[in-house]
């Protein structure tokens, strides 16, 4: 690990952002985030604007702040005991932190690197948040699970076990499954913390297809170790190091001409 080149001038300000879309819609922007454990910090002065209907990928090695940042964007990291947060999170212009947690998490909903399906049925997991929510009459909770079942591609293996427990699929079922009750209550934001690191090749590729279909009706996020699945599925790419962004940029800038040596440094393997 080429540890003096990887982390040397990490208080420049971040090369490559340059507001590629600066026409287009910002869903979420962060300005100036710093997160902490304790007293140790774990984010550094994230700024950044992520693009409505496009995927955004971060990437970096392990323990870089990737996971930490995608959770502050729906107060997840608010679980987190003794964690505190600076700067702002926006979602179409509204402090997140004056809004009611509920509806942050409805409208940002997560899906995380270990699939975690209810101890239910495969119906009763994805009626779930429409139950909570209240939404409609006993054909309209019907209609949205048969929904966001085919939206996660898994209608057409699942239509005749609705009744089966969720346990029953298998590892890359279950996970759409959980992608699924996640877009069971329509969110406008869908953030994805290494979904596809414990699912084999058939389910990953199942995974992106999907990805590129959800894209059109909500915004994505990516927190993903696989460089080769950052570059196939998003269109935006950060790179992480030392819980800094240190490059925001389109994903073929990332990969093929970054601005900052790190980056560089990172993507062709020399460290990470």
């Amino acid at each position: 690990m080429r540890t003096n080149t990887a982390l040397r001038n990490l208080d420049m300000p971040m090369a490559g952002y340059d507001k590629p879309e600066s026409r287009a819609a910002c869903k979420i922007s962060a300005t100036n985030l710093n997160f902490y454990y304790g007293s140790f910090q774990a984010l550094h002065g994230i700024s950044i604007d992520v693009y409505a209907n496009r995927v955004t990928a971060f990437i970096g090695p392990s323990g870089c702040g990737k996971s930490t940042f995608l959770r502050t964007l729906n107060r997840m990291n608010e679980t987190v005991r003794s964690s505190r947060l600076e700067g702002k999170v926006r979602l179409d212009g509204e402090d997140i932190h004056e809004l009611e947690v509920s509806e942050v998490r409805r409208r940002v909903g997560m899906v995380f690197q270990k699939s975690n399906p209810f101890p239910k049925s495969i119906f009763e997991n994805v009626a779930y948040g429409p139950r909570v929510n209240g939404y409609g009459s006993k054909s309209a909770l019907r209609d949205t699970v048969e929904q966001s079942l085919r939206r996660a591609a898994l209608w057409e293996e699942v239509k005749g076990k609705l009744h089966d427990s969720a346990y029953s699929l298998s590892g890359g079922q279950q996970q759409r499954l959980c992608i699924a009750r996640a877009l069971a209550v329509d969110p406008e934001v869908l953030l994805l913390d290494e979904p596809c690191s414990a699912l084999d090749p058939i389910a990953t590729a199942k995974i992106e297809d999907l990805i590129f279909r959800l894209k059109d009706s909500c915004t994505i996020v990516i927190v993903t170790h696989n460089m080769q699945q950052a570059a196939r599925v998003a269109d935006y790419t950060g790179f992480f190091l030392l819980g800094r962004l240190i490059e925001f940029d389109s994903t073929t800038s990332i990969f093929k001409a970054p601005a900052r040596k790190e980056t560089e440094d990172y993507v062709t393997g020399r460290f990470g």
